[in-house]
Parts: C-alpha cells; sequence; structure tokens
C-alpha cells in the first residue's frame, strides 16, 4: 500500500480501512483512530471487531464472508464501540479492489448512522403506540354502537307499529356504521388505504347484514386508489346508505344489486360511479320509513370535501369525485 494512499486515506474525513485479499485490515484511517481511540498497530495487531457489538458479531461476518467469496461489493450496518464506551451505528459500504486484473482485497468507508437508527426505533415506538390507541378507540366506538343497537332495539320492540319500521332501519344503519369502522380498522394500511380493496370487503360484509344473499354489491374498475381514512369513512358510510335504501325500498323478497366502477387513474384524484339497480320485480318497500337517503349522502360527502351529483338510478348514477389525497409521500 503506497504512502499516497496512506495520505489521502487520512486526509478523508470519513472512517475508511483497507484490507488484503485474505480479507485481514490492512489499514484504518485517522478518522478510524480517534473514533476507537486506539493507534494503527492496536488496531491492527488486536482485531478491530473486538469492538463489535456481539448481538451484530456473527451477522456482520456472514455479510463479509459472502461479498469476499464473490468479490462484489457490500453494504452493512452494525455497532461499533467508541474510545468513550459508547456503540455508535456505523453504516459501512466496500468495494473490491482489482489493479492489472488482480483482485487485492477492499476498500471501505463508514458513516455514522447512530441519529437516524435512534429516529427510525422512535418512528416504530410512536407507531406501535399508535396502533395501540387506534385498536383501542375502535373498540370502544364498536362497543358503544353495539350498545345503541340495543337501545335501538328496545325502543323499536315498545314502539307503535306504525314506527317500528323506522326504529328497524336506525338499527341497520348503526350496525352498517359499525361495519365500516370494522373495515377501516382492518386496512392493511390505515394512514393510505386502497379504495377498491376497501369497498370488496366492506361489499362483502354489507351483503350478510341484512337479507343474506339477496344483496349484492359488485365493485370494478381499473387503477389503484389510495385515500386518507377520513375520505374512506366517508365513502363507505355512502356506499352503505345506498345499500339501506335499495333495501328500504324492495320488499324482502326481493334482490338488489349496486354497482360501482372506480377510476382510478394515476396522479389524478378518484372517480366513482355507483349505480342501485333495482329488480324489476321490486314490490313496495317498508311502510313509514322516511327516505333520508339524499340528505345522508351529502351531509357524508361534505364531510370529506367529496363532490358529489347524481342520485345512483340507472340513468342518472351517483358520481363522487373524490378530493386529492394530502398524504405525505
Amino acid at each position: 500500500m503506497s504512502d499516497s494512499f496512506r495520505r489521502f486515506a487520512d486526509s478523508v474525513p470519513l472512517m475508511m480501512w483497507r484490507s488484503d485479499p485474505e480479507g485481514a485490515t490492512i489499514h484504518h484511517n485517522e478518522c478510524w483512530l480517534d473514533f476507537t481511540g486506539r493507534s494503527l498497530d492496536e488496531e491492527l495487531a488486536l482485531d478491530w471487531r473486538r469492538g463489535l457489538h456481539p448481538d451484530d458479531f456473527e451477522r456482520h461476518a456472514r455479510v463479509v464472508a459472502d461479498a469476499f467469496a464473490a468479490r462484489e461489493p457490500f453494504t452493512v450496518e452494525f455497532r461499533l464501540r467508541r474510545h468513550d464506551g459508547a456503540y455508535r451505528w456505523l453504516l459501512d459500504t466496500a468495494r473490491p479492489l482489482v489493479e492489472d486484473g488482480t483482485f487485492r482485497g477492499y476498500l471501505g468507508s463508514c458513516f455514522d448512522i447512530t441519529d437516524r437508527k435512534h429516529a427510525e426505533e422512535h418512528i416504530e415506538h410512536a407507531l406501535a403506540e399508535k396502533e395501540t390507541l387506534l385498536a383501542e378507540v375502535y373498540h370502544r366506538v364498536r362497543n358503544n354502537l353495539q350498545v345503541m343497537v340495543s337501545l335501538i332495539g328496545l325502543y323499536g320492540r315498545a314502539a307503535p307499529d306504525p314506527c317500528r319500521g323506522s326504529f328497524e332501519a336506525l338499527g341497520q344503519r348503526v350496525r352498517a356504521i359499525a361495519l365500516v369502522q370494522q373495515h377501516l380498522h382492518e386496512a392493511p394500511h390505515i394512514a393510505s388505504i386502497d379504495v377498491k380493496d376497501y369497498l370488496h370487503r366492506l361489499a362483502s360484509g354489507l351483503g350478510q347484514l341484512r337479507r343474506a344473499g339477496r344483496i349484492g354489491v359488485q365493485v370494478g374498475g381499473t387503477g389503484t386508489g389510495l385515500v386518507e381514512p377520513r375520505t374512506a369513512n366517508a365513502l363507505g358510510m355512502i356506499v352503505a346508505e345506498i345499500v339501506a335504501e335499495c333495501l328500504d325500498a324492495t320488499a324482502e323478497s326481493v334482490a338488489c344489486t349496486i354497482a360501482i366502477e372506480i377510476q382510478a387513474a394515476a396522479g389524478a384524484p378518484v372517480r366513482l360511479s355507483i349505480v342501485s339497480g333495482l329488480s324489476e320485480a321490486a314490490e313496495a318497500g317498508r311502510p313509514n320509513v322516511p327516505k333520508l337517503g339524499p340528505r345522508l349522502i351529502a351531509a357524508y360527502a361534505a364531510q370529506a370535501e367529496i363532490a358529489v351529483t347524481g342520485t345512483a338510478a340507472p340513468d342518472d348514477p351517483l358520481l363522487l369525485h373524490l378530493p386529492e389525497t394530502r398524504m405525505a409521500g
């Protein structure tokens, strides 16, 4: 190893090392020696790897051995004990040295990434706490909704006959709210929810919630649209309301079909078209049940800044223009 290389390496403000073809370290620069607090002779004689954190030793050795065997570049993270006894995270990047076609060993440099690792650990801890909090909130909401359904049922059974249909419709809508919350909670990534996947799961649940086997919700379209939780919540409530309106308008023996088409082009806001197609054999729905669907849909849409037009009729589809996502990245 030439004196010019030594002078160059010692002037670089990075921890650097060099090995021979057999993998033995033959040089550490001044920045490295300042970190460990030892002289070059001490570092070479005693093997610098004794300063590795015990939990990183085998992983580091495996990565390096595999790279040397293939004579390929490698990158590895590990903790190394500093001169004051503190372990610091280092990112080691090394490349093979080849001169005149002959392999001469490796040259590597290390960056201190301790602050980054601590930040990652903090983020992971914060995410874990957030998931715990969300789970607690979800369970409390679910329990409260179950109590509401029970209370609505009690009042409905005690109400005069003309009012019972309204109480039943209200109870079904509260169950739909609970189902929407469940599927939001079960989303793989709560911060960015895939519209198509979410509606597929929600549609299956709505189809079994009431009049099982006589309500079908079909979700089609192309592209992948990611939305924020508040948008997904409002969208779920709108779909649940359309299903409820379809069921309220038909007899128990009549089948209902809801068709949802999603348009999710890259870089553009997500759009949906929803059609509620009642069977030709539709009969009169439940009497004394107020038709609140349009007002509820408008309210849900306004909460999430969703632009809405249409009535969901076959000749006048309900068109939803979702807001542009404000999620980072």
